[in-house]
């Protein structure tokens, strides 16, 4: 199954969401862990990948 943005646990672009789908955990899980893990590499990294993932994803047909 190929990554998309999701469509149903849409917060902002859809990317943790889609990610959550992909792996079959909770969208929630995914993004707490996304936040910790953006507020442990001080926020910058956390939010250009982010970025990048929302940009090259693509949405869920």
């Amino acid at each position: 199954m190929p990554l998309y943005r999701s469509q149903r646990h849409k917060i902002l672009g859809g990317v943790c969401g889609g990610i959550a789908e992909w792996l079959g955990w909770d969208p929630t899980m995914v993004r707490v862990l996304y936040v910790l893990a953006s507020i442990l590499s001080v926020a910058f990294p956390g939010t250009i990948v982010y970025i990048v993932l929302w940009i090259v994803v693509p949405k869920a047909p």
